[in-house]
């Protein structure tokens, strides 16, 4: 990476973070868009510059804007909050790439099934007490056991874009 990052542990800043979704649905001729309110997590940078961690999202907290809508993405035919009241992604390693980047495999567990996930994480900003990364990727909702599709309104991957600032963890 060309920023150097502190070896050490991690902790997420909820405040400054951001983890939304879009999914293209009504035979794609609308975007809806959401974001989770309440997200944590922490990580730790080795010294050889690989990192481990956990992002968690309260199902519960995603805003689509639409209190209707909101109330049925909750429910089991897509994040059965109730039952399964977390969505995280656990980081099993992050190796820096050229440049900014980092190659990052995870095991995303939604519904309480687990997969594995790699993305590419940039680093967006770094220093001694804090760094930001940010990260696109896309999910399968089917591989989750959200396969509802009422008269096929819904096609295609759901698109997770995370903004994660993490401070400098008290030793």
């Amino acid at each position: 990476m060309t920023v150097a990052v502190e070896t050490g542990l991690w902790q997420l800043d909820p405040t400054a973070s951001t983890v939304a979704l879009r999914h293209r649905t009504f035979w794609g001729l609308v975007t809806v868009k959401g974001t989770f309110a309440a997200v944590s997590g922490h990580g730790e940078v080795r010294p050889d510059g690989t990192a481990t961690g956990t992002v968690t999202l309260e199902a519960a907290s995603l805003d689509t804007g639409n209190a209707k809508r909101d109330t049925h993405l909750r429910s089991a035919d897509f994040f059965d909050a109730e039952n399964h009241p977390e969505i995280t992604f656990a980081v099993r390693g992050a190796e820096p790439r050229d440049g900014d980047t980092a190659h990052v495999t995870g095991q995303l567990t939604v519904r309480g099934v687990s997969r594995p996930q790699d993305l590419t994480a940039r680093l967006a900003g770094a220093d001694a007490g804090a760094l930001t990364l940010e990260a696109e990727f896309t999910v399968d909702r089917d591989r989750f056991g959200m396969g509802w599709n009422q008269m096929g309104m819904l096609r295609g991957l759901t698109t997770v874009t995370a903004t994660l600032r993490f401070t400098r963890a008290a030793a």
